[in-house]
């Protein structure tokens, strides 16, 4: 089994929940996708740093930093930064406090981000693209270059639009949460269980 079919499996294991949900936006969902139970368990770790890593080079993105909005980016973020070093790179990670701290320095981006540094924005799962897009806007505030937006799930409900039409910037998934669904054996056309 190749590494992306692995994380994949991971992903519908751990992370993949049906039944009838709120999301953070207040729309109504059959499904939802907690990525930290994948993010956050040593194997989704090592997969998601090599996979992710990958996947922003070959659409040709270069970045000294990664790092998003605490804490769905986090795990992500320092998958990321640990595989480089493995590989014999160096690919830091930092996070984007939801507002600035209130004592010492009032940073809101921790992790020693210089200003000018190359920087993919990462996320967890990506929905309407709102969190992704204050994190860009903390990071141009901090004057960092901000190279792009990863995301290991998409759920394609408006992010990436809102990314390039907003800050002009584009994403690269990993994954759909179509994927998800279709390798769960989800079918939208048929009713979920009260159980589920």
């Amino acid at each position: 089994m190749d590494q992306r079919h692995r994380l994949l499996k991971l992903l519908v294991e751990r992370s993949l929940s049906l039944g009838n949900f709120t999301l953070a936006s207040g729309a109504r969902s059959p499904y939802y996708i907690d990525a930290r139970r994948t993010t956050m368990s040593a194997e989704g770790q090592t997969l998601v740093g090599q996979l992710a890593l990958e996947a922003v080079r070959r659409a040709g993105m270069e970045p000294d930093w990664v790092g998003g909005l605490t804490m769905g980016a986090d795990p992500v973020a320092y998958a990321m930064a640990h595989r480089s070093w493995l590989d014999g790179g160096c690919v830091n990670a930092f996070s984007v406090r939801k507002q600035p701290k209130g004592h010492g320095t009032g940073s809101q981006i921790e992790g020693g981000l210089p200003q000018g540094a190359p920087v993919v924005v990462v996320e967890d799962s990506l929905t309407s693209g709102s969190s992704a897009l204050r994190a860009v806007d903390a990071l141009r505030d901090h004057g960092a270059q901000v190279l792009g937006v990863f995301t290991l799930v998409d759920r394609e409900a408006g992010g990436e639009s809102l990314l390039k039409e907003s800050a002009g910037l584009d994403l690269v998934r990993l994954f759909t949460a179509n994927e998800l669904l279709e390798f769960a054996g989800y079918r939208p056309d048929e009713p979920l269980s009260p159980e589920a």
